[in-house]
């Protein structure tokens, strides 16, 4: 997978980073940089970490799936593109937002279990994991602060359209994955 390619993953798996920073920048008003950065932290080591996960795991039984590769990363990004459409309709639920180290935990990992399947998909492709896993972890902590700040700017701008951009930046990763 070349490294413009893992860019607009890293670009499609931050948005909900992106969204839930956005959230809670809509929310707290108060102690906004150390807010954004505790965000951004999270968000971007766990997105940075799952990938490096299931890479570790798919290589385990690589052997099998090879021969399947470019079938297992369509499937896998047409599920997540799909997913990301899908749930972009779905109404939001009001949440009372919490900024624990607790709930931190909780968000990062909520945030990136997408981010679990990259792994196996440059796995498959026989990227290396440590760059692409760090400049998704960048893109994550970029986006994130991005969404903080914008968040008390933009109070009208719908997240959905983060979100199905997102998902159809992902069926086009699927798409070429069959080429």
């Amino acid at each position: 997978m070349s490294y413009f390619s893992i860019f607009i993953l890293a670009l499609a798996l931050s948005i909900d980073a992106c969204v839930v920073s956005f959230s809670y920048g809509l929310k707290y008003e108060k102690e906004r940089i150390k807010n954004s950065l505790l965000l951004s932290v999270f968000t971007g080591f766990f997105q940075g970490i799952m990938p490096v996960v299931g890479y570790l795991l798919t290589n385990t039984v690589k052997i099998y799936i090879q021969p399947y590769a470019g079938l297992i990363v369509f499937l896998i990004f047409s599920y997540l593109g799909f997913k990301f459409v899908i749930e972009a309709f779905k109404p939001i639920e009001k949440k009372d937002l919490c900024i624990s180290l607790k709930c931190l935990f909780l968000i990062g990992i909520a945030t990136s279990i997408d981010a679990f399947s990259s792994g196996i998909t440059l796995s498959l492709y026989g990227n290396r994991i440590i760059k692409p896993a760090m400049l998704i972890a960048l893109i994550t902590f970029i986006n994130s602060n991005i969404g903080f700040y914008t968040g008390g700017k933009l109070k009208l701008l719908p997240s959905k359209y983060l979100e199905i951009f997102s998902g159809l930046l992902l069926i086009f990763l699927a798409v070429k994955a069959l080429f």
